[in-house]
């Protein structure tokens, strides 16, 4: 199987096989609890990487490695003070390591120093860090992620007008997206970038707000638009819609929700970058176990991303089992 055709499965549900869990009479006492805390709990991508992180448990655990995840995160994805709030409850527990979303690639590092410093190792998932001591980085190649949505706009449209609305200052991941998408559309010089200043906040309602004012800014001169994660994309989809744009405007988002998804099939949406938020999850976990148990890890996993579109989605579904 390609790795597209791999990464797809993961993300219809069919990559990784669901093991039962034990009930509490069968369950082993933990010979490692892990602290898994995402960048927020709203999002379908968390909720994906919850359960990722929770297979690696029930999986380690039936091959004779008990593990126990803690999963607990920030409501939003812009409460900075909370998450670090998260992790320096889990030091004060005395976790043996950490497996961090960070919201922040600046605000995170101290409370991850402080958890060094106690003993507890941490490994990084979804969006970077700026610092060196980590155990490993586990996450999509987000700047190649930009590159797709680029390259797909230039082969689609070769000239017209682009929106980019970025995410949430402080983000990595979105960050290097975004970076990504305009240094790629370099290459198609008949693309005008219109606005790539403007920042959705980081729920679904500031992101349609924010494209409102966008869209009230500048009307009918928009040919395409990219976003770069889930609720960027939900916010503008919402907007496009009330303006009567949806399906007009040549749009790519970002992430696999099952609402975009809809929006892809129903050709709302032109296409979405995926990123594999389970196998995320499952490799964050799995990672920092090895280092527990003194293993070698690399200090960069790369998760894998790719360009889906409706065709894509169309085929994958018919040849899925029982279709």
């Amino acid at each position: 199987m390609s790795m597209k055709r791999r990464l797809l499965a993961g993300v219809l549900g069919v990559l990784l096989p669901v093991l039962p869990a034990c009930t509490p009479d069968e369950a082993p006492s933990a010979r490692y609890r892990i602290a898994v805390i995402p960048k927020g709990t709203t999002h379908e991508f968390w909720k994906s990487i919850q359960e990722g992180a929770q297979l690696a448990e029930a999986e380690l655990s039936a091959a004779g490695t008990p593990v126990e995840v803690l999963w607990k995160g920030p409501l939003r994805e812009n409460d900075r003070e909370q998450q670090i709030q998260v992790v320096e409850g889990f030091i004060s527990q005395g976790v043996d390591g950490i497996v961090l979303a960070p919201l922040d690639e600046q605000a995170l590092v101290r409370p991850v120093q402080e958890a060094r410093q106690a003993g507890i190792p941490t490994v990084i998932i979804d969006s970077g860090l700026a610092t060196d001591e980590i155990v490993s980085f586990v996450a999509t190649d987000n700047y190649r992620g930009g590159e797709l949505a680029a390259q797909r706009l230039g082969e689609r449209l070769r000239e017209g007008r682009v929106l980019l609305l970025r995410y949430q200052e402080g983000s990595a991941s979105t960050h290097n997206r975004e970076e990504g998408f305009l240094a790629k559309l370099r290459d198609y010089p008949g693309l005008e970038v219109l606005s790539s200043d403007q920042y959705s906040g980081a729920t679904r309602e500031t992101a349609k707000q924010a494209s409102e004012n966008l869209l009230n800014r500048f009307g009918g001169r928009i040919d395409a638009i990219f976003c770069p994660n889930e609720s960027s994309t939900a916010g503008m989809l919402l907007a496009l819609e009330d303006r009567g744009l949806a399906g007009r405007v040549l749009f790519v988002g970002f992430d696999a929700a099952p609402a975009l998804l809809d929006a892809l099939e129903g050709g709302t949406l032109d296409a979405l970058v995926v990123q594999n938020p389970d196998k995320m999850g499952y490799l964050g976990v799995r990672t920092m176990v090895r280092h527990l148990e003194g293993e070698p890890v690399d200090k960069r996993v790369d998760t894998g991303v790719f360009l889906l579109t409706r065709e894509d989605l169309q085929e994958e579904r018919s040849a899925a089992p029982g279709s």
